[in-house]
């Protein structure tokens, strides 16, 4: 468990500084600081992916709380607003704050009393749930929780002039629908009382947004008030989601995400032996590397998987998927996983490529990358090298051969890719319309991937016909080619180092049909 004490919690820049997100499975995700204050755009306890796993859109902020106990009145909640002032301040209460597996946790110290809040969310589900607990006190707790809202995708930002939203009591809380054809929101409790809200807080000020040089002043509507009494042991759990029937049992939805973060925790140590003696922060970041692997739910495979390429604003892109497969997946003993999410992009695959990237709002792929579909080879070579797995290069390999064909090498066996104004390989930067890092012609790491690609489509061949492939190695060019006639002579960068090392051996072509090292492959 990684924690901090009062010495960062109390100290509201430090405290800031350091952010926490959990994911559910599906694209969405609940992310704050450790001080509870809002500093950026991309922060808020349900941010839901609506068309799995992008479609991001912010639907609950923050939740405001008030602590009643022995006499006195507390807020839990930080705020900063656009003129200046930081109002209320909880974050001076905070006792300690930690990650509990993939949950981060707060301690709070109202007197002599001790609340504890974690928030998590349902695996598979666009719920969050939000837990407060009474760790110790003298005799009851009052909480009062004030429900901050929005509808938005998670770019923009929100002005809520004019805004009217529907908000309505239901069972156990009240359902928000922002505008006609918005998806219902639910924000429940499993105890207490709940009070319609209908008032605008205008001008949280968000300074790393400031820092970006962007607008940093947003607007969310206060839509709800949860009141309730707790005795000392007791909980209150909220339950914020756009599914239909999102389940009320706090203690039972906690259980499920322990329990999915131990799974992944155990298969991490059945994996690898040396789990036994690594070092805590080692399980914590196995547990947190699930958050970057969603679904992607396609029409004839609705348990398709992609990763995520980085929060909070990226979705998933082909290069950042095949580079990190290997550590999300297999390295951590998930090889089921690894096998969707390269069954998922064979599916995407158009002319003999892989896409770069997914749109947010759900548009077709865009396919300007060269470097996607060789880091496809790569990673199906480190799949099956893992787990032996002939039936999925079989299916496979169809697909790998068209991407071939389709791959028009320069008369010397060398790849050529782009024209002026097109950014292709990993050095993507673009201002307006200017390329800031030219690549067109036979970049070098380019083509470190194109050698690897066709070594590799060689040993499938072997592997799967027993005989070399018609397309494979013949064509592969010579080693002492991509050193001395690519184009773009510049210094080795992280990229270009990381393509040419693929292998641990230069002379390693890939594996024979019984699953040894070939290594008769002359390239001087």
């Amino acid at each position: 468990m990684i924690g901090w004490g009062r010495e960062i919690s109390g100290d509201l820049p430090a405290a800031e500084r350091r952010e926490w997100l959990c994911a559910n499975g599906i694209g969405g995700y609940a992310s704050g600081t450790i001080a509870g204050s809002l500093t950026r755009r991309y922060h808020g306890l349900l941010v839901a992916a609506l068309d799995p796993p992008l479609g991001r859109t912010l639907l609950v902020a923050k939740a405001d709380e008030i602590v009643t106990y022995d006499g006195r009145a507390l807020p839990l909640a930080t705020n900063r607003w656009a003129g200046g002032a930081i109002e209320p301040r909880g974050h001076a209460a905070i006792e300690r704050f930690a990650l509990n597996g993939t949950t981060p946790m707060g301690t709070y110290a109202v007197a002599d009393a001790l609340i504890e809040k974690r928030v998590w969310m349902e695996p598979g589900a666009n719920t969050t749930y939000v837990r407060y607990q009474v760790l110790r006190a003298r005799g009851p707790v009052g909480l009062q929780l004030g429900l901050l809202v929005n509808y938005r995708d998670y770019h923009p930002m929100t002005r809520g002039d004019g805004w009217c939203m529907d908000i309505a009591a239901v069972r156990h809380g009240l359902r928000v629908i922002a505008y006609g054809g918005a998806r219902p929101l639910l924000l429940l409790a499993d105890r207490g009382d709940a009070r319609i809200a209908h008032t605008w807080y205008r001008g949280f000020d968000l300074p790393r947004e400031r820092e970006r040089g962007l607008d940093a002043a947003e607007d969310h509507r206060h839509a709800a008030t949860f009141q309730a009494s707790l005795e000392p042991g007791q909980t209150l759990t909220l339950v914020l989601s756009t599914e239909p029937t999102p389940s009320l049992g706090g203690e039972r939805a906690w259980g499920r995400r322990a329990r999915h973060d131990a799974e992944i925790h155990a298969a991490w140590r059945r994996a690898q032996p040396a789990a036994e003696r690594a070092p805590a922060w080692i399980g914590q970041l196995v547990r947190n590397v699930d958050q970057f692997v969603p679904r992607r739910p396609v029409a004839d495979d609705p348990d398709g998987m992609t990763v995520i390429a980085g929060y909070h604003w990226f979705g998933d892109w082909g290069r950042h998927t095949m580079i990190a497969l290997p550590g999300l997946a297999l390295t951590t003993g998930r090889p089921d996983v690894a096998r969707r999410i390269l069954t998922t992009f064979a599916r995407f695959v158009d002319r003999g490529m892989l896409p770069n990237h997914f749109p947010d709002a759900g548009e077709a792929p865009e396919y300007n990358t060269v470097d996607a579909t060789l880091w496809y080879f790569e990673a199906i070579r480190a799949y099956h090298a893992a787990t032996r797995d002939d039936a999925l290069l079989k299916e496979l390999y169809p697909v790998l051969e068209e991407i071939v064909r389709l791959h028009r090498a320069a008369g010397d066996g060398l790849l050529a890719s782009g024209e002026p104004g097109v950014q292709l390989t990993w050095m993507d930067a673009r201002v307006g319309d200017r390329v800031v890092t030219p690549r067109t012609g036979k970049a070098v790491e380019i083509n470190a991937l194109w050698y690897n690609a066709l070594r590799a489509m060689a040993g499938f061949a072997e592997r799967l016909r027993g005989a070399p492939s018609p397309i494979g190695a013949p064509e592969a060019p010579h080693r002492a080619q991509i050193s001395h006639r690519c184009d773009n002579p510049i210094e080795p960068r992280a990229g270009e180092s990381v393509s040419i090392g693929l292998t641990p051996d230069p002379g390693d072509r890939g594996l024979d049909r019984d699953g040894r090292r070939s290594r008769d492959l002359q390239t001087d």
